[in-house]
């Protein structure tokens, strides 16, 4: 019993810590990247966009709660994000090389950039990563939802972005591929900032522009659409500002973590569901191997009850709820170990060699774990039953 109770702690434990790995893993991103209090997210399956299954999913008059929720008591601000991956180009760069042969398309500097619309106030705060210090604070283009203000045309890089772009502060560039007039996609690199996250963050091409300039380029002025909505301040008024300026999204916290993320990350599904897998088929086997064990050892007990009127029926139950019993028993010692892992594991790459949190603890492990060991202890105790059923009085009394 000890043995099969430590082999399932043992096999939840590493479940919990390889999950909370790969939801660290599913969650990290640059583009999210964030020292924002709270975030509104819109929910998976209500659209506001033009195509329905085309856009992505955003959120509907962003600029306009944003500034609602700014003036709510115990917000410091708020900030409508919106990402757009487009092609910049060297704005400066018209003539073509004609001492080298190089085409005009080939002498100018272009590259994708994940561009990242913001509004910025006088604090320095992140988004996508990047210091938002680097922009004239507030939006002026948006203009009171008019869009016809004055356009600022700053862009910050990260270091990422620059190299790709061979860029350097005061250069020009303009976003090509699309049918705004030119005066309106071009920008001037106001500065380059280094992408705060891990090195695999730190390696994908990001820029923070003004959200209106980003909407009218890419389309989502109508409608002040964004992908999500960022409040700094006190805990519990961004989270109920939030709440109210859209109470058919989702708000997270800067504490949460949101586990369904994991479906969205190729890598990060693929690790926890072989460690559930794994994890069910040791926790299964070691359980059905030490139960038929034990109750092997306890045949002379069951030919008793049977002796004394137990029904073979009642005799089974006795074996399957010991099982199931010492597994559930097995999840809470799991749990526990767990969890214990998880920030031992955080701590040490945190002392070490990583930037940023490795591995989270999100409050579905303890369900979770139940549940496995649950599914574990069905799947194991059919053997333990035949054991048990196959146990005669007769042949106890020969013994």
């Amino acid at each position: 019993m000890a043995a099969s109770t430590g082999a399932v702690a043992l096999t939840i434990s590493i479940l919990l810590v390889v999950t909370g790995i790969a939801l660290a893993l599913a969650t990290a991103g640059v583009v999210t990247e964030t020292d924002a209090d709270a975030t509104v997210v819109p929910q998976q399956g209500e659209t506001l966009s033009d195509v329905g299954g085309v856009e992505p999913v955003q959120l509907g008059a962003a600029n306009e709660r944003a500034a609602a929720i700014r003036d709510r008591e115990g917000v410091d601000h708020a900030s409508p994000v919106l990402v757009e991956t487009v092609r910049l180009e060297g704005a400066d760069s018209e003539v073509s090389d004609a001492e080298s042969g190089e085409s005009d398309a080939e002498s100018r500097s272009s590259g994708l950039v994940a561009l990242v619309g913001v509004v910025p106030d006088d604090e320095e705060r992140t988004v996508a990563g990047l210091s938002t210090a680097g922009l004239e604070p507030g939006d002026p283009q948006y203009a009171n939802g008019t869009y016809d203000g004055q356009r600022t045309g700053e862009i910050v890089l990260s270091r990422a972005a620059a190299d790709r772009l061979d860029a350097a502060e005061g250069e020009a560039f303009r976003v090509v591929g699309n049918r705004t007039a030119t005066d309106q996609t071009a920008f001037t690199v106001a500065g380059v900032d280094a992408a705060t996250g891990n090195e695999r963050d730190a390696d994908v091409p990001v820029a923070l522009v003004h959200l209106s300039e980003l909407q009218s380029i890419s389309g989502a002025s109508a409608g002040e659409l964004a992908d999500r909505v960022l409040v700094w301040g006190d805990a519990e008024a961004t989270e109920a500002a939030a709440g109210d300026a859209y109470p058919n999204a989702t708000v997270e916290t800067a504490d949460g973590t949101d586990p369904s993320q994991l479906f969205d990350d190729g890598l990060a599904f693929a690790t926890s569901l072989i460690a559930l897998v794994v994890g069910v088929a040791i926790c299964a086997a070691f359980v059905a191997t030490t139960m038929g064990i034990t109750v092997n050892e306890d045949r002379r007990m069951l030919a008793v009850l049977e002796a004394v009127g137990f029904p073979t029926h009642s005799r089974l139950a006795v074996v399957g709820v010991s099982t199931l019993v010492t597994t559930l028993l097995g999840a809470v010692l799991g749990i526990v170990g767990g969890v214990l892992g998880v920030l031992a594991v955080d701590a040490v790459a945190g002392a070490t060699v990583a930037t940023r949190t490795v591995a989270v603890i999100h409050p579905l492990f303890v369900p979770y774990a139940f549940a496995v060991a649950l599914v574990s202890g069905l799947v194991a105790v059919p053997y333990p039953l035949v054991v048990a059923a196959r146990t005669s009085v007769l042949d106890e009394v020969g013994r």
